[in-house]
Formats: C-alpha cells, sequence, structure tokens
C-alpha cells in the first residue's frame, strides 16, 4: 500500500493574504524559522531538492507533468530534486504554486519534509482509494499542526512508552500484562479511562486526531522519529468504537511503532500484530481485576447476566457493549457465546440503553479538530500569523466551521484581563 501523500510544511497562499511571508518572519523572536527574505543558500541542494520531489509526490504530479506545467525540461526537473542543479527563485516560486505550497514553506530552515511513503509501501497490497484518502488526511492533519507549533516557535513535549515487541507465545497474555504495565507507568490505576484521546494527546504526546471520513477504515497509526506518534480516528464512528481505535493504535505504538497501521471495519485481522493490538485495546480499556470487582458489584444478587448489566459495565468503561461481554467471556465471567445469544434474541438496543441510562446516554458530537490543534490555530490566528482562509486550508476545514470555531475560542471580558495573563 503506498502513503502517496507527504509530511511537509503547508504554508498555504491566500489571495486575501499575499503578504503571509513577512508576517511570519516576525516570528523569527518567538523560535520561527528563516523566510525567504534569508535567500536560500542555507538549504542544500540535495536538500531542497528532496523538498520539491516530496512536494510533487504529494500534488500527485510527475516529473514530465510538473516540468511541462512548469516550463522546465524534465531533464532539469530531475537535476534539481537530484541536487544536481540550484533551483532558481523565480523556479523556486514556479513549482510551490504548482505543488500548492509556497516558497516560504519549502526554504524554512525548520520546517518538516518527511516522507512516510517508504513505511506504507511495506505494507504491500493494492493501492485502495479509501486508504490513500484516509492516510493522506493524517498526513495533511500532522503537517498542520507541525507548521502551527513552528510558527509559535513551540517545541512539542513527547513522552514515548517503552517499547514492547511481540514475543513467541501467547499474543494475549503479552497484550495484557503490557497494558496493565503501561497504565502503571502512566500512573493511571485501573480505573476506567475516560478520554483516551486527551489521555494520548496530552500524556504520551501523540497526535491524535478525529476526523470523519469513509467508514470502510477506522483508524491508521504512523511513527515518526522527527515527529512521534501520529494517529487518525474515524469521528464517524460512535464514541465508544473511537475509544477502542484509539486504544488499538497505542497498542501498535507499544509494539510495533515501526510499522504503519491502517484498522479496516469489519472483522478483527488475524496477524499476530493485530491480534495483539485488539487484546491490547480490551485490556487496556477494561483492565481485568477493575472489570471483575465492577461486574460482581452490579451483578450482587442475580442469578444470570441482563441486558441491563451488560448497558451499565459498558456505559463505566466507555466501550461497546459487545467488546464488555466478549471480555466478560475472555475472563470467564459470562459463558462463551453470550454475545452471539444476545444478537440472536434481539440485541441491546439503543433505545434499551436510553431507558437504563436516561440522560447519562447522552449525545454525541464530533469536534472539527483536536482541542490541542483547536487551541495552536487560535493563537496563530490572534497574532495574526495566518489568515483565515490560509487556517481553514491548513486544517482542511471550510471557512464556515473554522469561524465557528475561532468564535468558540473567543477569551471572554473576565478571561481577557490582564490578572489572567500567562507569565512568559
Amino acid at each position: 500500500m503506498w502513503w502517496c501523500a507527504s509530511w511537509r510544511s503547508y504554508e498555504r497562499r491566500n489571495e486575501e493574504n499575499t503578504d503571509i511571508v513577512a508576517k511570519v518572519s516576525d516570528v523569527r523572536a518567538m523560535g520561527g524559522g528563516a523566510t525567504m527574505s534569508a535567500g536560500l543558500e542555507h538549504i542544500a541542494t540535495d536538500n531542497l531538492g528532496e523538498r520539491l520531489r516530496i512536494a510533487r509526490d504529494a500534488a500527485k504530479l510527475t516529473q514530465a507533468e510538473a516540468a511541462a506545467s512548469a516550463g522546465l525540461a524534465r531533464t532539469t526537473l530531475v537535476a534539481i530534486e537530484h541536487g544536481q542543479r540550484r533551483v532558481r527563485m523565480e523556479e523556486l516560486r514556479t513549482l510551490a504554486r504548482l505543488y500548492g505550497t509556497t516558497v516560504n514553506g519549502l526554504s524554512r530552515r525548520d520546517a518538516i519534509h518527511l516522507d512516510l511513503a517508504p513505511q506504507f509501501r511495506k505494507l504491500g497490497g493494492a493501492v485502495d482509494p479509501v486508504v490513500e484518502d484516509a492516510t493522506r488526511l493524517l498526513a495533511d492533519l500532522v503537517s498542520a499542526e507541525v507548521e502551527l507549533e513552528n510558527l509559535l516557535g513551540i517545541q512539542r513535549t513527547r513522552n514515548d512508552p517503552p517499547r514492547r515487541p511481540i514475543l513467541p507465545g501467547d499474543v494475549t497474555i503479552q497484550a495484557e500484562q503490557d497494558a496493565t504495565e503501561l497504565r502503571q507507568w502512566l500512573g493511571i490505576g485501573a480505573g476506567p479511562v475516560l478520554d483516551i484521546v486527551s489521555l494520548l494527546e496530552l500524556r504520551i504526546g501523540a497526535r491524535v486526531f478525529v476526523r470523519q471520513f469513509d467508514g470502510k477504515i477506522s483508524g491508521a497509526f504512523a511513527f515518526d522519529d522527527a515527529v512521534g506518534a501520529c494517529i487518525l480516528i474515524n469521528g464517524n464512528h460512535r464514541p465508544e468504537r473511537r475509544a477502542h481505535t484509539a486504544a488499538h493504535e497505542l497498542g501498535h505504538f507499544v509494539s510495533t511503532r515501526d510499522r504503519p497501521d491502517i484498522l479496516r471495519d469489519g472483522p478483527p485481522g488475524q496477524a499476530r500484530s493485530e491480534r495483539y493490538a485488539n487484546a491490547f485495546a480490551s485490556a487496556f480499556l477494561t483492565p481485568a481485576r477493575t472489570t471483575m470487582q465492577l461486574f460482581q458489584d452490579i451483578t450482587a444478587g442475580s442469578s444470570h447476566l441482563s441486558r441491563r448489566h451488560v448497558i451499565l459495565l459498558a456505559h463505566m468503561f466507555g466501550v461497546s457493549r459487545e467488546a464488555l461481554v466478549r471480555r466478560l467471556e475472555a475472563l470467564k465471567l459470562a459463558r462463551p457465546g453470550t454475545w452471539d445469544w444476545f444478537q440472536d434474541h434481539d440485541g441491546i438496543t439503543d433505545v434499551q440503553a436510553r431507558q437504563v441510562l436516561g440522560d447519562a446516554a447522552g449525545q454525541d458530537s464530533v469536534p472539527p479538530v483536536s482541542q490541542r490543534l483547536n487551541l495552536l490555530a487560535a493563537e496563530v490566528w490572534r497574532r495574526e500569523l495566518l489568515s483565515e482562509g490560509q487556517l481553514a486550508r491548513l486544517l482542511r476545514m471550510d471557512r464556515v466551521a473554522l469561524r465557528a470555531m475561532l468564535d468558540d475560542l473567543e477569551p471572554a471580558g473576565d478571561e481577557a484581563a490582564d490578572a489572567l495573563r500567562l507569565r512568559g
């Protein structure tokens, strides 16, 4: 499989804000990178050529197509990309426009230009447009977050967990042990994880994005030394499903982080790494001892496992009803085939869940970007480092949704008081 989207800096050209290069130059005092006014001498010829190749790949153009559109001979473009000829400034401007980026984005000293395509090629198989779109979306969002961090002079804090390679033997046992160890390492005890996305973002420093896209893909994971762990979760799925996807990808981060992962909708994969990740997710979200204790408390005095029991336990752990019952089966708290029995007898419905949980059943909404990316975008907007149009393109949002997001983050009058100003 091919990750044809590249990790690149995303300072998009905006017809309403042609002075963006000048504005970005103002950031240098805050840790931002060099602008195009500093020239191209600080970038090695082969480095700039590689950045141009990545940008061309991301634009899905062949060398022949790009050369023809830019008015260059194909041999000239090949020489530029291979670092055998330095690109002229006018040529760079033309190529930047063609590739949908900017000269500043290509030439900044601190810009992130990483190509993860080689990792995804190793997965093999035919190119799937749905997978291609999902992985490109993840690449774009990570690039956007890195770009905003660079503009603000922010250094991302990472807390990568210890690696636990998958060993010979029962992967389910290994996953259970590794999930318990990670909880201890994070200091979160054995209670339910109420917000795994925030846990991944704030405690581990992973880059996590929840976006709505084709339902055939549940999530995607990639890791790079420069940007860390990157996870995409399908916002079209229910909250409990998204929690499982996040925990599943966390399992890959712990065990096989050097290999990207695409989690597809449907039956669990049979590869050892997939069975490990699924078992890890179950163990991390529903720790064995806590599950046993709560099961005992909730079913006390009962002779049968009821739908009400399942609904309450699943709600307490924030997992799906199926995941909860299958976990009970694995822990031998329920007979094998219990979930299949429920399915054969009208299932456990959302209507029944609302009857049991009442207002606690709640309504789910998916924010357009993660909370951290939300705040970064608002700060960049407040400092006038990017225009509204540039931010919308960077975050792959329409401008109406972006405007609503920014309005929600505008500080109230009392919150803007000098007494509440953070110390620099």
